[in-house]
């Protein structure tokens, strides 16, 4: 074994070894009980006040390129894709036309046909013109039509395919490979956190169940493991094992921590640039801060009942993601630098998400009843806190449905064209930008790609996307790719 503090003597005997090990292990022993029995001074307890002094690891707080009008963001992805033409993007010339088919009127070829393609097939929900702006909204969103003017619409953000998993990547990293940084891992790369003792990237997946492409989603891909986001689970405590072991002082515990950093540490010396160890000691550092903090930031019950009815709370359909979307507030509030949700999850269901083959009015009527309220409340209560300034409000899916009909009663997916929303960060609400043809087959006016939207994210961030890079296996890699353009009436 190398011997990496005595550069006369390069290996340690078996018995050596085993001695030196031996007595090191006995110092630890003695160490604990020489505490145990009041001989070394106890440090005072770690409590919630104490939070925001020292970051570990990675995520020390970083300067912005540029001042930012956002400095934090909660991302809603409705997992499954949901359907523009049922939501915000009216089409009537899907009534005028119903029933003829789509190849006849664009003039060529219809590119993609699978899943017993229909005609064309009119919305079955009612739009209506809502907010002093007049944008149109889908019946099935009665609660955020209210806040249309507080909403930039994007109807024409298109992706580059039609696989749910491939589409995911693609919003979440900018590629349709796995192995890339989710948008979390670079806003956290970038930016830091604002935390020192909560995750500054925050996973919530749906109570039935992850989106398409699991933990990829929100890895770290190339980057060190650290910038990965924090998984919170959907249902029960959303944090196990956040409380101490039983029978075991805090001072135990902080006396383990500091050995294994050091033994960690020798091994990080002795094997540089493994990631994965440098996260797990970041990991174990954040764990123990977050016993002091984080069970203070996720408990609602100190929410008051108005709040929580606020978020649907105490509806059925509506509390598990409304618990979700209180939790993003307080997460923000606290310091977490980006949240994301996602709504909709695999699970035994082909309704589990936004995935409308079989029965579009089902489908969609019951997550947008299940999101709906949730979301408005989320949009209410950032504002009358005075964080909605800060923070940026997207929401988006993989992709967007077809005009057509699928067996006669769904829509089949399209990523020609979606329409997603953000709100916050001193975005001009009430604005629709850019646009998908009559049909809302395809983007026509000012096509933006999920490259635009992700630089567009870090604009806001204060960052800009051209220099915010990772050297990996010989290249310079960033989120928006060799594309992107931040959107200019989102930036302006």
């Amino acid at each position: 074994m190398s011997h990496p503090h005595n550069k006369q003597k390069k290996f340690w005997s078996r018995r050596e070894f085993l001695m030196r090990s031996g007595g090191g292990m006995a110092g630890v022993a003695l160490a604990t009980m020489m505490h145990r029995d009041g001989v070394f001074a106890a440090g005072p307890d770690f409590d919630a006040a104490q939070c925001n002094t020292q970051f570990p690891g990675d995520f020390a707080p970083k300067l912005p390129d540029f001042a930012p009008r956002a400095t934090n963001v909660i991302s809603l992805f409705m997992s499954g894709g949901p359907s523009q033409i049922d939501t915000f993007d009216y089409k009537p010339a899907l009534t005028k036309y119903a029933g003829q088919p789509l190849e006849d009127l664009i003039g060529k070829k219809f590119a993609v046909r699978q899943g017993m393609p229909g005609p064309l097939m009119p919305s079955p929900f009612e739009f209506k013109q809502r907010g002093d702006s007049g944008m149109w909204v889908s019946e099935i969103f009665p609660h955020l039509a209210k806040h249309v003017d507080e909403m930039a619409f994007i109807k024409s953000l298109y992706g580059t395919s039609n696989d749910h998993i491939q589409a995911t990547y693609e919003m979440q990293t900018g590629q349709i490979r796995m192995g890339f940084p989710s948008v979390g891992c670079w806003v956290t790369y970038g930016l830091g956190s604002e935390s020192s003792n909560l995750p500054a990237f925050v996973v919530m997946n749906d109570y039935r169940g992850g989106p398409l492409g699991g933990p990829n989603d929100w890895g770290a891909g190339f980057m060190p493991a650290s910038y990965q986001g924090t998984l919170f689970r959907s249902s029960g405590d959303p944090i196990v094992d956040l409380e101490l072991p039983q029978g075991m002082t805090e001072a135990q515990q902080r006396s383990r921590l500091d050995v294994l950093a050091r033994l960690n540490q020798m091994d990080m010396e002795k094997y540089p640039g493994n990631s994965e160890l440098a996260a797990r000691i970041s990991s174990y550092e954040l764990a123990y801060r977050m016993q002091g903090c984080a069970p203070e930031a996720i408990d609602l019950s100190s929410e008051s009942e108005a709040t929580k009815k606020l978020y649907g709370l105490d509806q059925a359909v509506t509390e598990p993601f409304g618990k979700q979307c209180l939790m993003a507030r307080r997460l923000v509030e606290r310091g977490v630098r980006f949240v994301q949700l996602f709504m909709g999850g695999v699970g035994v269901q082909n309704t589990d998400t936004w995935d409308a083959h079989s029965n579009l009015v089902e489908n969609h009527t019951l997550h947008a009843a299940e999101s709906d309220l949730p979301i408005a409340g989320l949009l209410t209560d950032l504002k009358a806190r005075g964080l909605l300034d800060t923070t940026l409000i997207l929401w988006h899916g993989e992709f967007g449905r077809m005009p057509i009909s699928q067996r006669g009663v769904g829509r089949d997916h399209n990523p020609g064209t979606q329409t997603a929303w953000m709100a916050g960060a001193g975005i001009q609400g009430g604005q629709a930008i850019g646009a998908s043809d009559e049909w809302g087959y395809k983007a026509l006016e000012q096509p933006i790609s999920a490259h635009d939207m992700h630089a567009t994210i870090l604009h806001l961030l204060g960052l800009d996307h051209e220099k915010l890079t990772y050297r990996y296996s010989g290249r310079d890699y960033r989120l928006s790719d060799i594309e992107g353009k931040p959107i200019p009436q989102i930036i302006a």
